[in-house]
């Protein structure tokens, strides 16, 4: 009988470490909060992984699962077995570089689920929470995909910047584009199932929150594309394969083009660490200007590396005026003679640094060496030197990638300041780490780097403070071939809630031809912007550019002192930012201070609106507040402006009238 009974218990022991854990181990559920309570994570862990967001007891993000798959068949989050937690919590100072403020409070709680084969990390801000996988594995291994699941309400409504190449054929021509559109706001369940979003995006919820999805601390892995199959309220991340063949072409032969992907999306190292899947949370929409959570969430600069050569400013800027002077003895175009003349306009008005745009090169070669007969770079360098100018070159993907190091020690030596790098338009991991080699290398012979034809920021100027800007932006390159339904002035007030909270925009404003909305018409060679003057300056304050251009013609300028003379003093990093009012899509009002010196910029939309701007942020005493203001007449002829001076101090507002289009732009300083 005990013979019987102990086979029995042997076979029934047996029979239970054969079944998968989640028949055997009961539900874990783990709780994080975050620092002030509000923003809450429960995760349940089954056979899968899910997670939810609340914000003050109610639910944003329903239970959504999460999962990585590998190539050897195994699965970060299926069946993933019994989990251990740690919390932490963190509060300190970060110490920015080259950012919208000097310093930034990290304060956060943190969970990590330890189990068997990896790790789980949550971390819950009082303004949004994060979550990544952390390897445990010994050797290599390859990403096969991943499941990223954010389940909203099928309800919701969304600001979409979809993809713009697309057709009926599948994802694999959208993983090719340059991450420019505008949005469309739409309910999710009205989501075009052929199409793909790219990041960041943001999702309404009652009582006017906002949800803001993006990624942070991307430096080994693909970006992330959101796709809704369904019409149902969830969003599912989407990842372009590892490249298997890539065929030099597009633009003047400066791209990649990808033939063929490989059947997964990563190859990883051991113990590799995966990007942060991020959802900010806003009760106001202007509380999403202010978010600094991509910037907290990457790896910070090597301590032991000096940045301190790195020198933010404006840009005397070529291509968009396509070099039209005029006044002049000589031919203009990309020659010396236009040259030495952008480089004098810099150096009389302050202006830190002049580019040389597509066209310095030899087209076709990409060939960084071959430059045009009409250009001799090193007498245009030395001139410039002598002047307290720096050049910036243009360069495509595929000249600058072709001998990296070799590129940057040669253009170092010779005296160039930085490369303004373009036509990436990929973000699979092999592109992502040419964003990495590309800081890395150019950091190593003090070089600038502005990212251009790119994805969003994910926090790569954290890690490699020489990273001074990115496009992946509607900017106003696109008023010189827009056809007439672009509706520019509704994306001025509403990208800055979404795309720059992932940082800093080469948006290239700085207009002087202005137009009304009946009026504007694109012009390639003399080139316009939608809405008034005053916006143009007001986008010097609004939009955050470490290495800001001046878009228009030097002639244009310097028939506009006034303004030019206001454009060339903003600064382009700052002490403190602060938004003071803002509606998604509607308007905006932010604040900058550098020293003792505030600005303050505003725009709407086609609406005209009245304003009243609280000045609480200022300090005691007064200030004199110099302010540019739409002209009577700016609905009309959108160039129209007024300058004013006034003394105003903390306890009053500033009253601002913006025509539709229009916007304001003030200086404020202590008395």
């Amino acid at each position: 009988m005990l013979f019987m009974i102990m086979k029995f218990l042997t076979t029934f022991l047996l029979a239970a470490a054969m079944m998968p854990a989640s028949l055997t181990a009961a539900p874990q559920r783990f709780h994080l909060e975050s620092p002030d309570g509000s923003l809450s994570v429960d995760v349940n862990v089954t056979d899968s992984i899910t997670y939810s967001v609340s914000h003050d007891g109610e639910t944003l993000i329903f239970p959504s699962r999460i999962s990585m798959t590998l190539d050897d068949g195994s699965a970060y989050g299926v069946n993933p077995g019994r989990a251990v937690c740690r919390m932490v919590s963190n509060d300190d100072i970060i110490e920015a570089m080259f950012y919208k403020k000097a310093e930034i409070r990290d304060r956060y709680s943190q969970m990590t689920l330890k189990f068997r084969h990896f790790d789980l990390v949550f971390r819950a801000y009082d303004e949004g929470v994060a979550y990544r996988f952390v390897s445990g594995s010994k050797v290599p291994f390859k990403v096969v995909s991943e499941q990223a699941e954010f389940r909203f309400t099928e309800d919701s409504g969304a600001y979409v910047p979809y993809v713009k190449n697309f057709d009926d054929s599948g994802f694999d021509r959208q993983f090719y584009n340059s991450f420019e559109n505008t949005y469309e706001h739409i309910g999710l369940s009205e989501w075009d199932s052929r199409r793909l979003a790219f990041l960041p995006l943001v999702v309404e919820a009652a009582d006017g929150k906002k949800i803001c999805i993006t990624e942070a601390d991307l430096l080994d892995y693909p970006g992330m594309y959101l796709h809704n199959a369904d019409g149902s309220g969830t969003l599912k991340g989407v990842f372009a394969g590892v490249p298997d063949r890539v065929e030099q072409g597009g633009h003047n032969m400066l791209q990649g083009e990808v033939k063929s992907r490989k059947p997964y999306i990563a190859e990883c190292e051991p113990g590799e660490v995966f990007p942060w899947r991020v959802v900010i949370v806003s009760e106001e929409d202007r509380e999403l200007l202010d978010n600094d959570m991509v910037y907290k969430l990457a790896a910070p600069a090597d301590e032991s590396m000096d940045f301190s050569w790195v020198r933010p400013g404006k840009v005397a800027w070529e291509w968009w005026n396509d070099w039209n002077l005029y006044g002049v003895d000589f031919k203009t175009g990309i020659n010396n003679e236009t040259y030495k003349y952008y480089i004098d306009f810099a150096s009389d008005h302050g202006i830190e640094y002049v580019i040389l745009d597509e066209g310095w090169a030899v087209k076709l070669k990409a060939d960084l060496k071959q430059v045009v007969p009409e250009i001799d770079l090193q007498m245009l360098v030395d001139y410039a030197a002598e002047r307290n100018v720096g050049l910036i070159l243009w360069a495509g993907y595929i000249a600058f990638d072709r001998d990296m190091e070799e590129v940057c020690r040669y253009f170092s030596e010779m005296g160039i300041k930085g490369f303004k790098i373009d036509f990436m338009d990929r973000d699979d991991q092999y592109m992502v780490r040419f964003h990495q080699r590309a800081a890395e290398t150019a950091a190593k012979y003090r070089l600038m780097v502005d990212f251009h034809g790119t994805y969003k920021p994910t926090g790569l100027h954290r890690t490699w403070p020489n990273v001074v800007n990115y496009e992946g932006v509607h900017g106003l390159e696109q008023m010189k071939w827009a056809s007439s339904d672009v509706d520019q002035v509704t994306y001025d007030v509403t990208m800055p809630f979404i795309r720059m909270v992932a940082g800093p925009v080469d948006y290239t404003q700085g207009a002087m031809r202005n137009a009304s909305r009946k009026s504007f018409r694109s012009v390639g060679s003399e080139p316009m912007s939608q809405g008034t003057r005053c916006r143009q300056l007001a986008e010097y304050v609004v939009f955050e550019s470490p290495v800001n251009m001046l878009c228009d013609s030097p002639s244009n300028y310097l028939r506009e002192p006034e303004c030019l003379e206001f454009i060339s003093g903003v600064p382009e990093v700052w002490d403190e930012t602060f938004a003071v009012d803002g509606q998604l899509a509607g308007y905006i009002v932010m604040a900058r201070r550098k020293g003792d010196v505030w600005y303050v910029g505003g725009m709407t939309d086609w609406s005209a609106r009245c304003l009243e701007v609280d000045l609480s942020f200022l300090g005691d005493g007064e200030y004199q507040a110099e302010i540019f203001s739409d002209g009577a007449n700016a609905d009309r002829a959108a160039r129209d402006f007024r300058y004013s001076s006034s003394v105003v101090t903390a306890d009053g507002k500033l009253r601002i009238e913006m025509a539709p289009g229009g916007g304001f732009a003030a200086r404020i300083s202590r008395k």
